[in-house]
């Protein structure tokens, strides 16, 4: 068994693979750019090295000076974690050859499987069902129309060595076609230096299976299971969980064993994930597979109770899987969220910035919690938004869900925005907790983009009966610092209040009570039990016997209450105080429907009209990267442009204006 491992990532995966090395007895190394100097794995590791600067292409991508730092600090083997350079077979080699263990597959399958189209012929040979395409490389828009007619619309354009949703398109027509192979191709040439493209069918109403293979260097090769990862968007994963609420045992067998064998074709040696796409009728075909540890590798470990990250440093180091086909169960239900720092609002524009305030939920039997930050850090561009991966567990799906809701209810973050109420809204949406998944559910349920109005609002009145009762303890606490009671020892605090929500007044009778507090409010009585702190930004109470979780902001004189994602302002005062409230001048924000702003820091990196320019809606504007991405802003209605006020190649930051309409 090795000494001492090197981990060569960041964030989240790097801590995570740093707790199990800790509790195999190995010491880690971390490697962090200029960005990470403070990063959370830079403090939990043994040891730690500066590989250059914050752009990944200068430190976490450069393969030369990962096997410098192990060779600086005597690391023994190296895990990639994913991403960065998981799955570069060049890196893999100069580790051979440096005589450093790489903790994941051989070269051949990493080099084999990494190709979308060499991998999809290997797997055709081997006996794997695949998905009828074009596998030979694109040359350009004319073939790319060519090819996609004969395969018959709609087609999915993919990059060869694509992921994480990058270089894909799906096509519907002959103009969809052109725009979409130029976008797919500028996309894999910015993210993988490789922009070669392919195509094949797109199967309507998918669903995304993944099976989770485990092989040693004896021959031995088992599955673990599925993962259900068909909420996406954009291509990539916003809820996984395990096992899939829709195959049958018998499914989930054939797949697993065509799984085990693409796994034995390439030799496979460590923890792999075969991902499948599944139609209605459960047919289901070869999407591709990545040689290396998933994201989403945590509801596995769930329901299983094998620790993955564990199982590839001792297959690395030569040891052989006690671990057998008949040994695997699936117990339980497993839920994981992909907490993000972006704006569900805007477009899901990533956010940047430092996290002022962060309390993530208590871990438990039922609740984990996998990140990188904590209070203070920062939220970089340079690298992927995700906050943490939260997951619960529970005897079944609904004990997940309801899990994962309560969590998510008590992840309190501020200062950059993020996506935890557009996960709320999807756990309480109907269509997720029937298990009616597709990858098309965000798009199908949220054709316009999402909005406040998304939301789920359970039970608003619960909102306003907490913030009635918030106020009666500082009010309480207020007249106690005074000496302000009566005769017989008792705070002296006006009971009937108003309660001012969305512009409506409610009045409300706030008392207290042993161990507690009753509100009236609109005719009915709420007993209120609190265990709360003053100060602090989460609420846990029972409201009638019912158990709920607040976060609980100030708004000014008011409150700003957090539940279940949905947002709720609360202003609680005095009848006199409430008639004059509405008096109070509302601050008009300024128009801006002249200007064309930068939704998201990036860079600009195309500008697509001048000045003076008569444009018709729809037609492109402009395009701006993000985090690898390329996002087309388009007119919304028929606009002449009166000035240009942004050059192609600068670096934007959100809501900078790029042009002005007359």
């Amino acid at each position: 068994m090795f000494d001492k491992i090197l981990i060569a990532n960041r964030g989240e995966i790097a801590c995570r693979v740093i707790k199990t090395a800790r509790k195999m007895g190995i010491k880690t190394v971390a490697v962090y750019s200029d960005a990470d100097r403070e990063a959370l794995h830079v403090r939990i590791a043994d040891e730690a090295v500066h590989i250059g600067a914050a752009p990944s292409a200068e430190s976490y991508l450069v393969a030369d000076r990962i096997i410098d730092a192990c060779k600086q600090t005597g690391a023994q083997a190296v895990h990639p974690g994913y991403g960065f350079l998981s799955e570069n077979a060049a890196f893999t080699d100069a580790l051979d050859k440096a005589g450093i263990a790489f903790i994941g597959p051989g070269n051949h399958a990493i080099t084999t499987m990494g190709d979308k189209i060499t991998s999809k012929k290997l797997a055709e040979e081997a006996g794997v069902s695949t998905i009828p395409g074009y596998t030979g490389t694109i040359e350009g828009p004319d073939q790319a129309v060519e090819i996609a007619s004969k395969i018959g619309y709609p087609v999915m354009l993919k990059a060869s060595a694509g992921g994480g949703g990058k270089g894909m398109r799906v096509v519907r027509n002959d103009e969809e076609c052109r725009d979409g192979f130029e976008r797919a191709r500028n996309e894999a040439k910015s993210s993988f230096g490789d922009d070669r493209v392919f195509a094949e069918k797109f199967i309507e109403d998918p669903r995304h299976i993944e099976i989770q293979v485990l092989a040693d260097s004896h021959g031995n090769t088992i599955y673990l299971g599925e993962r259900e990862c068909s909420i996406q968007r954009r291509h990539q994963k916003v809820i996984e969980e395990a096992p899939s609420p829709f195959l049958d045992e018998k499914t989930r067998e054939a797949m697993g064993e065509q799984a085990i064998t693409l796994a034995k074709a390439v030799d496979y040696k460590s923890a792999g994930t075969v991902e499948f796409i599944v139609d209605t009728k459960r047919n289901f075909y070869f999407l591709e597979m990545n040689t290396r540890l998933q994201v989403e590798h945590p509801v596995t470990e769930l329901i299983t109770g094998q620790d993955l990250v564990e199982w590839m440093i001792r297959i690395a180091a030569g040891e052989k899987l006690t671990l057998k086909q008949k040994d695997v169960n699936l117990n339980g239900w497993a839920v994981e969220t992909r907490v993000y720092a972006e704006d569900p609002f805007r477009n899901f524009m990533p956010s940047i910035g430092r996290l002022v305030r962060y309390h993530a939920p208590e871990e438990s039997d039922s609740v984990r919690v996998d990140t990188g930050i904590e209070e203070g850090s920062e939220v970089s561009m340079y690298y992927d938004p995700m906050i943490a991966k939260l997951i619960s567990y529970g005897a079944d799906r609904l004990e997940a869900l309801e899990r994962m809701g309560e969590a998510l209810d008590s992840y309190y973050i501020r200062g950059v925005s993020h996506n935890i109420g557009f996960l709320n809204a999807l756990i309480a949406h109907p269509r997720l907790i029937e298990g009616k998944l597709t990858t098309n559910f965000i798009a199908e349920e949220y054709p316009d983009g999402f909005h406040a109005a998304d939301v789920p609002q359970d039970e608003p009145a619960l909102a306003t009966v907490m913030a009635a009762a918030i106020h009666r303890q500082l009010m309480e606490r207020a007249a106690l610092s005074m000496g302000q009671l009566n005769r017989a020892g008792i705070r002296i605090i006006e009971q009937d209040r108003v309660a001012v929500v969305n512009g409506e007044n409610h009045p409300v009778t706030t008392s207290t009570t042993m161990g507690g507090y009753d509100v009236v409010l609109d005719g009915t009585t709420y007993h209120v039990l609190m265990d709360w702190t003053i100060g602090e930004p989460i609420v846990r109470a029972s409201i009638n016997d019912r158990a709920v979780i607040f976060q609980l902001d100030s708004n000014g004189a008011g409150f700003r209450l957090f539940r279940r994602g949905a947002q709720i302002d609360v202003l609680v005062c005095s009848p006199r105080g409430a008639e004059l409230n509405q008096h109070m001048l509302e601050k008009i924000p300024p128009d801006l429907s002249r200007f064309l702003l930068s939704p998201m820091p990036g860079l600009l990196v195309k500008l697509s009209v001048s000045a003076g320019d008569e444009v018709k809606a729809g037609e492109e504007l402009a395009v701006v990267e993000a985090m690898k991405m390329e996002n087309s802003l388009r007119a919304t209605d028929d606009v002449r442009v009166a000035r240009v006020l942004a050059e192609q190649g600068d670096s934007l930051i959100v809501d900078q204006p790029i042009l002005e309409f007359e």
